[in-house]
């Protein structure tokens, strides 16, 4: 990416060139965010600024399909709302989403949690629909577990939960023997964690960052299970869901171990500074990862 300081006033010159309407609202930055700089514009817009390569692309393929896919959610989700193109000033697509309210999960608790596991259920039964022929794949998600068992040993390596590698392994191995998703390929927001779902009065209230968005495995979102919600609340969870056989939540299982694994790793990262740590990840992954080991298989 080129190096452009993506500041109040790049963001203003931008919207004054290509959205001279919206220029004149509120704009305050918005922290976090991990391929897009996020401000908030006014109170009901979001202007999304892109700042890793393939971000453009995700942007492009969120505007693709979240008109497609945002009528028949029951939670709200971001929606585009205009696309700002390439300039002189900003080399990149840019994009104006509609503003989800709501504190991000990893700044905050479910104090509501049987509420939020039939919320959670019930936005991912109507987001679990066969998709089109036309839908997005994805080339590093989606996979069964035994093609990700790299991966998984990797983030445990580097992370040593002191005491639990034996137990992780177990989940991870139970996953890995788990039979493969058998039925079409179906819709799915592909990167469920804390920091990509919204929190109002103690329960879940709105989905966002659908940028991982791909067609596979229904496990791999039903992994937040045990990422998103608290503890005691996946068995009401997948009673609501009511869609998914044992093989496929040891699948969920085992990929909730290795998204807790990766929040742990991106928590650990941001407490020593390096680029791309999120530390508000570590507790969230930590927190996750008990629930994994602590809830068995629901």
């Amino acid at each position: 990416m080129d190096r452009v300081e993506i500041d109040e006033g790049l963001v203003r010159s931008l919207l004054q060139e290509q959205h001279p309407d919206l220029a004149g609202l509120a704009i305050r930055e918005v922290a976090g965010g991990w391929g897009n700089q996020m401000w908030r514009l006014g109170d009901e817009l979001a202007v999304r600024m892109p700042r890793t390569e393939d971000a453009p692309d995700l942007l492009r393929k969120e505007c693709r399909w979240l008109p497609v896919l945002a009528p028949r959610l029951p939670l709200p989700v971001p929606t585009p709302v205009r696309i700002g193109e390439p300039s002189a000033r900003f080399p990149r697509l840019w994009t104006i989403m509609t503003w989800v309210p709501g504190e991000p999960l990893d700044y905050t608790a479910i104090s509501r949690g049987e509420h939020a596991a039939d919320t959670l259920a019930g936005f991912l039964r109507a987001l679990h629909v066969e998709a089109p022929a036309e839908a997005p794949t994805s080339s590093d998600l989606g996979a069964h577990p035994k093609k990700c068992t790299g991966g998984f040993e990797n983030f445990l390596q580097a992370i040593a939960p002191g005491g639990v590698g034996a137990d992780v392994w177990d989940v991870w191995d139970d996953a890995v023997a788990a039979p493969e998703w058998e039925g079409p390929p179906v819709w799915l927001h592909g990167d469920l964690h804390p920091a990509n779902v919204v929190v109002s009065d103690g329960t879940l209230s709105g989905v966002i960052d659908f940028g991982a968005m791909f067609a596979g495995d229904p496990a791999w979102d039903l992994a937040a299970a045990w990422v998103i919600l608290p503890a005691g609340a996946a068995s009401r969870f997948f009673d609501v869901y009511a869609h998914a056989n044992e093989a496929t939540i040891r699948r969920a299982r085992g990929l909730a171990a290795l998204k807790s694994l990766f929040l742990i790793l991106m928590g650990q990262n941001g407490d020593r500074g390096l680029p791309g740590g999120k530390p508000t990840w570590g507790p969230a992954g930590r927190a996750a990862l008990d629930r994994v080991l602590r809830g068995g298989s629901m």
